[in-house]
Order: C-alpha cells, then sequence, then structure tokens
C-alpha cells in the first residue's frame, strides 16, 4: 500500500511540473491568439451578424409615398426587386 502511495505521489510530482511547462506553452499561444487583430475583427464582425439576426425590429425601406404626409415602411426581406 505505501508503494502505491509513493507512486503516485512521485507520478503527481513529475506530473504537474512538466504538466506546468505545457500550460505555460498553451497559455502564451492562447493569448498571442486572443490578441491578435484578425482574431479581434472576427469576433467583432460575429457579434455583429449576431445582433443583426435576434434584432426583433425589421430594417425598414420607403415606399412611394401615398400623399405628402403618408410613407409606407416594408421590411427590407420583403422587398421585390
Amino acid at each position: 500500500m505505501f508503494g502505491l502511495l509513493v507512486g503516485v505521489a512521485a507520478g503527481y510530482v513529475l506530473g504537474t511540473r512538466a504538466g506546468r511547462a505545457r500550460y505555460e506553452q498553451i497559455s502564451k499561444t492562447a493569448k498571442a491568439v486572443a490578441d491578435s487583430p484578425v482574431t479581434k475583427k472576427a469576433i467583432e464582425v460575429g457579434r455583429q451578424k449576431l445582433a443583426d439576426s435576434i434584432n426583433p425590429q425589421p430594417k425598414l425601406e420607403p415606399m412611394k409615398p401615398i400623399d405628402e404626409q403618408t410613407t409606407i415602411l416594408i421590411p427590407r426581406d420583403q422587398l421585390k426587386r
């Protein structure tokens, strides 16, 4: 039983040392990717597309006015072009 505990303890110590170096390497790479202008632009574009897709207000375009005081608005996706 004592031998098993010593083996587990030694494995833990050696694993954490090797694991820490690998963790630092992964951490540096992740930070470099996160700070990249390309990544920031991709996130910004993705957020904008998501915001546009969940916007409850349809984008409206004016049609021909009926008279001087009345203008008809129609959602862009329903326009026939």
